[in-house]
């Protein structure tokens, strides 16, 4: 069996609490794919693109980790790669409730995949792309809760 883990995610934008799921995914797993999901039911404020080229600033450093996107099944990406592991943040019991509806249909899908449920640490409990891009979006400073690279693509992006 692989020891190949995903962390798939939205990533728009990555967040202080991605990057601390990310980072400790690529401490536990020796390969560490990010996998920004292209969701189409979700109006991005950043291309794939971006947001792949936003994730490989602040990962960089980590030789076990590569970003990739997906528009598919996660499973069927899981295939592509042989991973045996999916990584998920929780930040709270509502997310919870979410999260096992996907498990529980990735597992229907593949029950050889397994999902890691991993906290983040408190001072993320409360944060989202979305709260992030909404207090960006109306000049709040979020330079605590985001890289500082995506801090600024965040201002030029809401400049336009």
């Amino acid at each position: 069996m692989s020891k190949i883990a995903i962390v798939p995610g939205s990533f728009d934008p990555v967040t202080n609490g991605h990057l601390d799921i990310i980072q400790r995914a690529a401490r536990t797993f020796p390969q560490v794919h990010v996998a920004v999901m292209n969701n189409s039911s979700k109006k991005p404020l950043f291309t794939v693109e971006e947001r792949i080229a936003l994730i490989h600033e602040v990962t960089s450093q980590y030789d076990n980790i590569t970003i990739d996107s997906s528009s598919g099944l996660l499973i069927d990406y899981a295939h592509k790669i042989n991973a045996s592991v999916i990584v998920r943040g929780l930040r709270a019991i509502s997310d919870f409730e979410y999260e096992m509806q996907i498990t529980s249909m990735n597992r229907v899908l593949d029950e050889s995949i397994e999902t890691f449920f991993v906290m983040t640490k408190s001072q993320y409990s409360f944060l989202s792309s979305s709260i992030v891009k909404e207090v960006a979006q109306y000049g709040g400073d979020i330079s605590s809760l985001v890289p500082p690279h995506v801090n600024k693509a965040l201002i030029e992006k809401f400049r336009k």
